[in-house]
C-alpha cells in the first residue's frame, strides 16, 4: 500500500498533491492519502474525491493547523507500519518533511522523481536536468518525493472513504510558526498555471515589471515568474523565482522576458510545452530551448504585443 501525504490550507487539497497521486498509482498498490490538519475536514473531503485515491486517512490535531516538519513526520511515522511507500510532492513542504521520515526510518530517499518503472525503480533528473538517472530502492519502506511537472494531475470523480485517525502526540521540538507572510494575487499560481510569463534582469527594474509584464500577464491570465538574477537583484519576491533552485513549471506556454537562459533557470522551466523567448541578444542561450524566439527591445516590443492582445 502506498500512502501519500497531502498539501492543503485545511479547506482544500493543493494541486502538488494530485500529481503525486498519480506517481503513487503507478507504483502497483493501493493509495491512501493523509490529510493532516486543524479544521481541515474541507480537505480531507476534496481529497476523497481524487479519481485513484482509495482511502483517506483524517488526523485533526492543533499542531497541524501551522504544521512543522517535525509535526507532520510523526505523524506519518506513527500510520508507516503496512505501507510500502510514503510519497509526498517535491514541494516546499515535501522537501522538508519527507527527509526527516527517511531518516526516522533509516532508508534513503528518492527524491523528486519524474517516472516510475516499478515499485522500487523510479527516474529522477540530475545534473540540473541534463541528464536523467534510474535508480532502484532495496528499502522496505521506500520514502519519495515526486517532481510535479513529471506526472498530470490526477481528475476527479473518486469517493474513497474517510477515516478519522489518532493524532500523533505533537512533536518535542523548540521551534514554531510565529507567523506567515503570503503573497496575495487575483492571478493564477505559478506551478499550477496554463500560462507563465517570467522576466529577467533584462527589465533593470521591479518598476518595469509592474509597468511592462504584469499588463500583458493581465491580458493572458498568466502566473508571473522571474529568474534568479532577477530576485537576487531586488526586482520580485523570492516565490517569483522559477528554476533549480526556485519553482519548476511546465505551463502550455511559458514566455521569457530578458532571459538569457542560464543552465540553473532552464532546469524549471525546460518541459513547458511551448517556449517564447524575447531578448535583444540573438546569442542568448534560451533561444536554443525556445520554439519561437523574438530577438529585439523588450521595452519595445512589450507594449506593442500587450496592445494587440484584447482586454479580459
Amino acid at each position: 500500500m502506498i500512502l501519500v501525504l497531502a498539501e492543503h490550507d485545511q479547506a482544500s487539497v493543493k494541486g502538488a498533491t494530485r500529481h503525486a497521486v498519480t506517481a503513487a498509482g503507478k507504483l502497483g498498490g493501493p493509495v491512501h492519502v493523509l490529510v493532516a490538519g486543524h479544521g481541515a475536514s474541507g480537505a480531507a473531503r476534496e481529497a476523497a474525491t481524487i479519481a485513484g485515491v482509495a482511502k483517506v486517512l483524517h488526523a485533526e490535531g492543533e499542531q497541524f493547523g501551522q504544521p512543522t516538519a517535525e509535526h507532520l513526520a510523526a505523524q506519518l511515522l506513527a500510520l508507516s507500519g503496512g505501507y510500502t511507500h510514503l510519497v509526498a510532492a517535491a514541494t516546499g513542504m515535501g522537501k522538508n518533511v519527507m527527509p526527516r521520515v527517511a531518516a526516522k526510518l533509516d532508508v534513503a530517499q528518492v527524491s523528486d522523481i519524474t517516472g516510475v518503472e516499478g515499485p522500487d525503480t523510479f527516474v529522477r533528473p540530475i545534473y540540473a536536468g541534463n541528464a536523467f538517472a534510474k535508480v532502484r530502492s532495496g528499502d522496505k519502506v521506500k520514502v519519495v518525493t515526486v517532481r510535479a511537472t513529471g506526472f498530470d494531475a490526477a481528475g476527479g470523480g473518486g469517493s474513497a472513504p474517510v477515516e478519522v485517525v489518532e493524532a500523533a502526540a505533537p512533536a518535542a521540538v523548540g521551534a514554531k510558526v510565529v507567523g506567515q507572510e503570503l503573497t496575495k494575487s487575483e492571478r493564477p499560481e505559478l506551478t499550477s498555471a496554463r500560462i507563465v510569463i517570467s522576466g529577467g534582469r533584462g527589465l533593470g527594474s521591479g518598476e518595469n515589471f509592474r509597468t511592462l509584464l504584469e499588463p500583458l500577464a493581465d491580458r493572458l491570465n498568466a502566473a508571473l515568474g522571474a529568474s534568479r538574477a532577477a530576485v537576487d537583484a531586488g526586482y520580485v519576491p523570492n516565490d517569483y523565482q522559477v528554476g533549480q533552485t526556485g519553482k519548476i513549471v511546465a505551463p502550455e506556454l511559458y514566455i521569457a522576458v530578458g532571459i538569457s537562459g542560464a543552465i540553473q533557470h532552464l532546469a524549471g522551466m525546460k518541459d513547458s510545452k511551448v517556449i517564447v523567448a524575447i531578448n535583444k541578444d540573438a546569442e542568448a542561450p534560451i533561444f536554443q530551448i525556445a520554439d519561437y524566439g523574438l530577438v529585439g527591445d523588450l521595452f519595445e516590443l512589450l507594449p506593442q504585443l500587450t496592445a494587440a492582445l484584447p482586454a479580459r
